[in-house]
């Protein structure tokens, strides 16, 4: 887009991603396969399947793009930037999830990004025609990280079929900014690019809605099990998330405790092995 320009700039200071995140961030965020050195905030950008994610992605980077694989897997990332009021924007586009349960590698892919990257903003993109179920995945990001906004993309289409977004509403409801859009045709591109930048810089206070836990005995769970992750992992983004998939059974977080890579994400150290117990 023509009021978006790439221009050589010298490397950005380290940008730390998150209130909860440590200096560290860059390093992670290599571990991850993804160098933002030179960049000043750091973007994904998440949602389900045929949302318009790649549209989106297209509008705010151009050409100025490349594709690769996250390391380790087949799965393939791609990334690209852009600068909107003179900061530069590194922006990944996770792959499609209906969720970040992690029963699949693209969801365990988007989860680690999300979790152990730390982006400055994660763009989470929903169908119009299928909020409901959309919201799902919309619900789980704001469960780990704060720093969202909500691309209610197809709005034309919802229209279409009858159906009415109130935008400002679930603005209210989920406690950070939606934005309607029709991508394809670059409505609602503009009001994005604003809430990216006053999310990443702060400008805008984000008061996420947390589905609220009504049993006691998890609760009680929860209050052993978090100060043990969080003892046992210091630089841990949000260590309440890991021990709510560790009580749930989630595998592939459950391994990564036992054989310590959890660490090796969290802190940039190498693996050790960690017990956790719950009484």
């Amino acid at each position: 887009m023509s009021n978006h320009t790439l221009e050589p700039t010298a490397p950005a200071a380290p940008h730390a991603a998150c209130a909860t995140c440590p200096v560290q961030a860059h390093a992670r965020l290599r571990k991850l396969g993804v160098d933002v050195s030179g960049w000043d905030y750091t973007v994904a950008l998440a949602g389900n399947p045929n949302t318009g994610k790649s549209t989106i992605f297209n509008a705010l980077t151009g050409l100025r793009q490349h594709t690769g694989n996250w390391p380790g897997k087949t799965v393939t990332r791609a990334e690209g930037g852009f600068v909107y009021q003179n900061k530069r924007y590194k922006l990944i586009d996770l792959p499609g999830t209906y969720s970040l349960l992690s029963t699949s590698t693209d969801e365990e892919v988007a989860r680690d990004f999300i979790l152990f990257g730390c982006p400055n903003v994660t763009i989470v993109v929903a169908d119009a025609t299928r909020l409901e179920r959309n919201l799902n995945l919309v619900l789980q990001i704001l469960a780990i990280t704060d720093r969202v906004v909500v691309a209610v993309n197809l709005i034309d289409e919802a229209r279409r079929h009858g159906i009415t977004v109130d935008t400002r509403g679930l603005t209210r409801d989920l406690g950070v900014p939606v934005v309607p859009m029709v991508a394809r045709r670059g409505e609602g591109l503009p009001e994005l690019l604003g809430f990216i930048a006053e999310v990443a810089s702060g400008a805008y206070q984000t008061r996420p809605r947390h589905l609220a836990l009504r049993n006691p005995n998890l609760e009680r769970a929860l209050d052993q099990l978090i100060p043990q992750v969080t003892a046992a992992f210091p630089g841990l983004p949000n260590a309440r998330w890991v021990a709510l998939r560790l009580l749930d059974g989630d595998p592939s977080i459950t391994q990564a405790v036992r054989d310590g890579t959890l660490g090796d994400l969290s802190r940039g150290l190498a693996p050790a092995p960690i017990a956790l117990e719950v009484v």
